[in-house]
């Protein structure tokens, strides 16, 4: 789940890393208001959405009065903001985030994530914070540094002392950076986050370190732990049917190909997109089930799949486990005569009850066409795409 950069501005001020003040601004009038509250004379007039380079796309001014302040939110709210992130449709722009200008100094990279190689939460830094720090991965590497936590120890005081190093900090800007570093640990973990990026984290010109971004990710699986942060949630922010697939616990990313498909299990639902791609296809989805799910369940998966405009046709393997074939096969049956189904659909069942579950579906009076096996429910779902083409 991701935030706003006003909203993990908030929580991490809870851990008392430094940040500018600022407020959120939903209207013109709240922009401006929120800006007389601001110390000034300058102020930052940001566009709020979950996507990076917002700078880049002119989501993000720096303004020397009140009246630049309206005069950008204007033009923000309720544009459309395209970023390298976003992709070419861009993101609607609702909410702004008014800001206190920093004098800069020096721009400076920091993140923490976890790194599934060695699981162990890592910090990544690198000297050359801002808006360029792709490219900086890209064609200068050896300037971007990692540092891993030892899980058994923890945190020590030494990892931040160690960061400062590697940014070049030296002084009292040195023990500033410990002292953020520690506090943005703390934040990580009591907050189950897989992701935390402070770009840029700032010295400014009066010497101190204070993080003037800030994006965070949190580890889905961790929400029930955190209300507090549940209720950060902005649905506009996320694919619609990723939403509606939320409310089942449905497993559901929407991706660009023609055939949509339904699977339980994360590992066989790869094979099952690889499958299509094998035999010349993409899949619309990745969309696990999950291993017991109802009738009902399946039924809400099969409408989410069919709610998108560029199937041509659905592809469903079920291995019947602790999810019987023949609760599927009703579920299937149930979806395809709501919605008249109008797409080829193809159905490889195994496990249990198996022999009941295809039985449901021969009896439908559906067109349903059985697979044998994945490579063959692959071969005939492709075929019958190409062939609609």
């Amino acid at each position: 789940m991701n935030i706003h950069e006003y909203q993990a501005k908030e929580v991490l001020r809870g851990f008392g890393v430094p940040v500018p003040k600022g407020k959120a601004a939903f209207t013109v009038e709240e922009a401006v208001a929120a800006a007389k509250e601001l110390p000034g004379p300058v102020w930052v007039v940001k566009a709020q959405i979950h996507a990076g380079g917002r700078g880049k796309g002119g989501g993000v001014k720096v303004v020397n009065s009140i009246e630049d302040v309206k005069k950008e939110a204007e033009r923000m709210l309720g544009m459309t903001l395209v970023t390298h992130q976003t992709g070419p449709h861009g993101r609607f722009v609702k909410r702004l985030y008014i800001e206190d200008g920093s004098a800069i100094d020096r721009e400076l990279y920091l993140s923490a994530l976890v790194d599934r190689a060695t699981s162990r939460i890592a910090f990544i830094v690198s000297t050359e914070g801002g808006m360029d720090i792709e490219e900086v991965a890209h064609k200068t590497p050896e300037k971007i540094q990692t540092f891993q936590i030892e899980p058994a120890v923890g945190y020590s005081p030494y990892v931040g002392l160690d960061i400062a190093t590697a940014l070049k900090l030296k002084g009292d800007a040195a023990k500033q950076c410990g002292k953020v570093v520690q506090s943005l640990y703390n934040a990580f973990v009591a907050k189950d986050m897989s992701l935390l990026e402070i770009n840029p984290l700032v010295v400014t010109k009066d010497g101190n370190v204070i993080c003037l971004d800030a994006k965070i990710n949190f580890d889905d699986n961790a929400l029930m732990r955190h209300k507090d942060i549940v209720e950060l949630r902005d649905l506009d922010e996320e694919d619609p049917m990723e939403v509606q697939a939320s409310k089942y616990d449905l497993s559901y990313i929407k991706l660009d190909g023609t055939i949509g498909c339904m699977v339980n299990g994360a590992g066989l639902a790869m094979a099952t997109m690889d499958i299509i791609k094998l035999y010349g296809e993409e899949p619309a989805n990745f969309l696990d089930v999950g291993g017991g799910a109802s009738k009902e369940k399946v039924t809400a998966a099969f409408k989410i799949i069919v709610s998108d405009p560029n199937v041509k046709g659905i592809l469903v393997n079920i291995f019947g486990g602790i999810m019987k074939c023949d609760i599927i096969a009703e579920g299937i049956v149930a979806a395809a005569k709501e919605l008249s189904l109008k797409v080829p659909l193809v159905v490889r069942l195994e496990g249990t009850n198996v022999e009941l579950g295809k039985k449901i579906l021969a009896d439908s009076g559906l067109p349903i066409v059985s697979g044998s096996d994945l490579a063959d429910a692959a071969q005939k779902i492709v075929k019958a795409v190409k062939g609609s083409k």
